[in-house]
């Protein structure tokens, strides 16, 4: 992962995306760097735009904390509510993992 923050470090800084600036940002973080995946982080990086592929990237976001409930409705109606939302936060999250799984293919 840390090999993707500097690519991202760099796109940031508007500085070249290549195999020598990786490097340098990964050594002075003090990462022992594999030149071979620093290599297929920039091949794989090369065709992508960055700035695109963030805008349409899935946003991972805590999930909300659910208010107290104004009336005193029974708990029986509260439960049906709250699995719906179990059960959609659980999709997503199945959404996520899938669309990350491409990303972690690059690493083995």
């Amino acid at each position: 992962m840390e090999y993707i923050y500097a690519a991202m470090l760099l796109h940031k800084a508007g500085k070249e995306i290549n195999e020598e600036n990786l490097t340098q940002v990964l050594t002075a973080a003090g990462i022992n760097v594999d030149t071979v995946r620093v290599k297929a982080l920039v091949a794989s990086l090369a065709e992508v735009n960055i700035d695109e592929a963030i805008k349409t990237a899935p946003i991972m976001m805590a999930a909300p904390v659910a208010a107290a409930p104004a009336s005193t409705a029974p708990a029986a109606e509260a439960k049906p509510k709250e699995e719906e939302k179990k059960k959609k936060e659980e999709e997503e999250k199945a959404k996520e993992e899938a669309a990350l799984e491409g990303l972690g293919a690059l690493f083995g």
